[in-house]
């Protein structure tokens, strides 16, 4: 904010400065109110900022790299599991208004439409070119249509839990649960075809998409300090050797 003073040349120095110390205290009284007033709601098509709690994850260099940094050991009982562990389903932790499964379809998704009155918050159609079939399939919300398309967690929950998820605290399993990095929305029936298997027991059908596929399970489990078997370790490396220079994803960009 700016204040414009208008001092006529006859008006001694001494009401300029006093002028200018007014000015000075107007802006200042101006930007306290500003950062302590309330806030503009989300509007929200896409995340806003987030909580610095569940920050989503940013890791970088080539997906070869960072596996070779990754413990190698074997599965955990998974004893205590169960998805109340990674705290409340679909939780907006990125407080921008919008629930994660709506952040992620509106990601994901082309050709989005919303429900009105939700600010661009739930998706009512669209169209999913699917990472794991290359098929496209439409999306339309509804109680014998949702499941259509659903989002995966690339690395599964329980697999999570088994290798090293159960260390961690509440907050950063609900960061895990809902990080960008680790969601994609895809067929539903090959997510349920997926299960909670690792790239040891389930790669993608569409080949073209492994490179990637593996790569998001390695940031992802770089990003959480969390492991890999020596199957999953040995089943990734032959993947990444036929694209040795795979980057690792950024979890804020469409597949």
């Amino acid at each position: 904010m700016a204040v414009l003073v208008s001092t006529p040349a006859r008006r001694d120095r001494r009401s300029a400065h006093r002028i200018a110390a007014a000015g000075v205290l107007l802006v200042a009284s101006a930007t306290l109110l500003g950062a302590c007033g309330p806030s503009e709601p989300p509007t929200a098509a896409g995340p806003g900022p987030a909580s610095p709690a569940v920050q989503p994850s940013t890791v970088q260099g080539t997906a070869l790299t960072a596996l070779a940094s990754l413990p190698v050991k074997g599965r955990a009982p998974k004893t205590g599991y169960s998805r109340d562990q990674f705290g409340q389903a679909w939780a907006d932790v990125d407080r921008n208004g919008c629930d994660t499964r709506n952040d992620i379809l509106t990601r994901d998704l082309t050709s989005t439409t919303y429900k009105p009155g939700t600010r661009n918050c739930l998706v009512l159609t669209g169209t999913l070119n699917d990472p794991y079939s290359g098929r496209q399939i439409p999306f339309t919300r509804g109680e014998t249509t949702s499941s259509a398309i659903q989002i995966d967690h690339v690395v599964a929950l329980s697999d999570a839990w088994q290798t090293g998820a159960q260390q961690l605290d509440t907050v950063r399993r609900t960061a895990l649960a809902n990080d960008p990095l680790n969601l994609l929305a895809v067929d539903g029936p090959l997510n349920t075809q997926k299960s909670d298997s690792d790239a040891a027991s389930w790669l993608p059908p569409n080949k073209s998409f492994r490179c990637t596929y593996v790569a998001r399970q390695v940031a992802v489990k770089s990003a959480y300090a969390l492991w890999v078997t020596q199957a999953e370790h040995d089943t990734i490396t032959t993947v990444l050797q036929s694209c040795p220079g795979q980057l690792l994803p950024d979890g804020s960009r469409r597949p």
